[in-house]
């Protein structure tokens, strides 16, 4: 009698879902998608069941062909669920562990890279690993225009790459590139292809109708074409022309998802331990937001299993609410509509109303004592891969990233909120400020210093750039006003760089880090775009030091000149007019060689940084010269011993000055042939006056045998 009442109550909630919300959703369906417009699929299960289903609009404008339920669509990244889901099943069956480093069975991936690259850490793409997408666009020939290009092509691309974009387990960032080295992780152990594997798979899953594109050119019926009016106001089509898969080019009809998502939602009772396991974190990894192919942050104010994907015209979503067993799924191939939209506002129709409090993060609530705190300045993302300004305009503060702003408002002394988010939060700290999300997630972002770039700070980027991973470099520049522009060598034109300051920089959708040597010489670029992260460009001009400082009626240089025999040198300090013309010279030196290798400006004149052989302890000695503005020198110091110190660059301290430079040491002081030296970095330390403080010996530069 029990099972009868509780059948007979099912069947009166399905009546009511089909009277009370069809209406709702049909509304919403129909004002997307005109029926002679690339079409649409939608499906919802509820308690196990199906309790929606819709197709409308075209597979294919030229035919005018349906969008029905045999219609195959590509649903894109929404497919990697099932590509983790064939990895999880071989960890089931101990074919595998998920911690295994994936050089186990790909040994010619990042063999210089030492940390350990686990599969799981490909599972939720925490590896370090590039998107293949961003890379190929870099170098010049974006992916959808490659005919042919496969995962075997995507593996070369990665076997180039000699290390990753960063720690494996430290960060998260999205990366298609995971999950077509998770296909031929499978092709290893199984030793199938990993179409023919999938194929039984989707079919053990009763998706008979669900493949993975296996060559571009072969057909796949009742195939749906991609289309977008990309702001044309006329329809467009992709050609699909590569044959990646694994990390999406899934082709399936509404009918094998939905056959799919029931079987999700009754995995408990059905006792399905792989669909039970699949929308969990994975095990012992570093981040628990997403999971097997998955991500798994609450939405809507609910638990929630969902994800999306998009491939030009092709989209998709899903979204899973365990606690309510309602799923929402979408797929489409019109480009001018939102699948992750529309699944919004049909589960938020469908979803009662939530009883959960928003839960921000504890530190939230804490009361801080920040008196004034300058709010205004630039902030670095947490995977220091953007910047984001807080600017005042006319009174009102503004988020700004690139091309993106939005308003936020004052809700107390260091407390806002976004205009188009109130729930969002932002609290300012002393150098930093954290976003509170209703979920407790937070996401701190730290103050950079916004000292500003002096001309020779701009002249030191200026060079070549080179990456021999990728075939492509870049060229730094300066114009004749003095603007920093950057070309890529696949590019036709330079374009502006916005300097942040001498440590960040941004051209278009590069986000550039500026790395030195001890000796503040500029040595190398790392890159980071979109999802290609932090890709190391070495500078191929020649490194040289700072020996030009420019003043606001002309510059200040010091350089070596020779002898007219060669058997001596000195240091040459002038001071030039911008045309170069010379205003005033003064020498240094002494009777043997005396070189220069920058120069410094301080307050009251000028430091110089060389090396000598006329004064000092041994062959050459650390060399600083204190001149007035005039050039007239005020002091002279050397620093060193019995072997060779040489004088590089200086900086500025609370003391005096920190020198930097180089000094040698030897196994011998008289037996040359045989004597073992080395050269270390070497930094001293000096008053106001050049007496020195301290020195501390770094590492070894170079180790030579005389």
């Amino acid at each position: 009698m029990k099972k009868v009442i509780t059948l007979f109550a099912f069947i009166i909630s399905v009546l009511c879902f089909a009277q009370n919300e069809v209406k709702k959703i049909d509304s919403i369906v129909n004002s997307k998608v005109a029926e002679n417009d690339p079409g649409i699929a939608v499906g919802i299960i509820k308690d196990g069941i199906i309790v929606y289903e819709k197709y409308l609009g075209l597979a294919n404008l030229q035919h005018k062909v349906k969008f029905y339920e045999k219609t195959r669509s590509n649903i894109a990244s929404t497919a990697k669920q099932f590509t983790a889901l064939m990895i999880l099943d071989l960890s089931l069956n101990n074919k595998l562990n998920l911690d295994d480093d994936i050089r186990k069975y790909l040994p010619k991936l990042y063999e210089n890279a030492t940390d350990k690259i686990r599969i799981r850490h490909l599972l939720n793409h925490t590896s370090g690993i590039r998107d293949y997408v961003e890379l190929l666009d870099l170098e010049g020939d974006v992916w959808w225009r490659r005919f042919g290009y496969d995962n075997n092509d995507v593996l070369e691309l990665l076997e180039n790459q000699e290390d990753l974009g960063f720690k494996p387990g430290s960060k998260y960032s999205y990366s298609n590139s995971n999950y077509n080295v998770l296909t031929k992780i499978i092709e290893k152990i199984t030793d199938e292809t990993f179409n023919d594997y999938s194929k039984t798979f989707f079919d053990n899953l009763g998706m008979n109708e669900t493949s993975f594109v296996e060559r571009y050119m072969k057909v796949i019926p009742n195939r749906a074409n991609p289309y977008s009016d990309w702001g044309r106001g006329e329809w467009w089509e992709v050609p699909t022309v590569t044959k990646t898969n694994g990390e999406g080019f899934l082709y399936t009809t509404l009918k094998d998802q939905l056959t799919y998502e029931m079987a999700v939602q009754n995995a408990l009772k059905d006792k399905n331990l792989l669909l039970i396991e699949s929308q969990k974190p994975i095990p012992n990894s570093e981040i628990k937001t997403y999971g097997f192919g998955l991500e798994l942050e609450n939405r809507l104010g609910r638990t929630a299993v969902h994800h999306s994907g998009g491939t030009y015209g092709f989209h998709s979503q899903t979204y899973r609410f365990p606690e309510e067993k309602l799923t929402v799924f979408i797929m489409s191939n019109n480009g001018n509509i939102s699948s992750n939209l529309i699944a919004k506002q049909i589960a938020e129709i469908l979803l009662p109303k939530s009883n959960k409090k928003i839960a921000y993060n504890e530190q939230f609530y804490q009361k801080n004592n920040v008196g004034k705190l300058t709010i205004l300045g630039k902030y670095i993302y947490p995977n220091q891969d953007k910047i984001v300004e807080i600017i005042d305009k006319e009174g009102k503060i503004f988020w700004k990233e690139r091309n993106f702003t939005v308003g936020m408002v004052s809700e107390d002394k260091n407390v806002f909120s976004f205009t188009n988010n109130p729930k969002l939060k932002v609290v300012f700290y002393e150098n930093k400020m954290t976003e509170y999300y209703t979920s407790g997630k937070t996401m701190i972002y730290k103050r950079i210093k916004e000292s500003p770039s002096s001309l020779a700070d701009l002249e030191a980027l200026v060079g070549t750039y080179d990456n021999k991973e990728l075939d492509v470099n870049f060229d730094l520049k300066l114009t004749k006003e003095n603007n920093l522009q950057l070309k890529l060598s696949t590019d036709k034109e330079f374009n502006d760089v916005k300097v942040y300051n001498k440590r960040y920089l941004q051209a278009n959708n590069f986000f550039l880090k500026v790395k030195k040597d001890q000796f503040d010489r500029v040595t190398k670029i790392i890159l980071t775009y979109g999802r290609a992260k932090n890709i190391r460009f070495i500078k191929k001009t020649n490194l040289k030091f700072q020996p030009k400082i420019e003043t606001e009626n002309g510059s200040i240089n010091v350089t070596t000149i020779g002898s007219r025999n060669g058997e001596t040198s000195n240091i040459l300090l002038t001071k030039n007019y911008p045309n170069g013309n010379e205003i005033w010279s003064q020498q240094f030196g002494g009777k043997s060689y005396d070189k220069a290798s920058s120069i410094l400006a301080t307050e009251d004149g000028y430091l110089i940084i060389g090396s000598t052989s006329s004064y000092g302890n041994g062959n050459y000695d650390m060399f600083v010269i204190k001149t007035d503005k005039k050039g007239n020198k005020q002091w002279q110091n050397t620093y060193g011993d019995f072997y060779n110190e040489y004088g590089y660059s200086a900086e500025k301290t609370d003391n005096g000055y920190l020198i930097k430079g180089t000094i040698q040491n030897c196994t011998s002081n008289t037996d040359v042939f045989n004597r073992t030296c080395t050269t270390n970095v070497w930094f001293v330390s000096i008053d106001e006056n050049g007496k020195e403080l301290s020195n501390k010996v770094l590492e070894e530069i170079n180790k030579d045998y005389n």
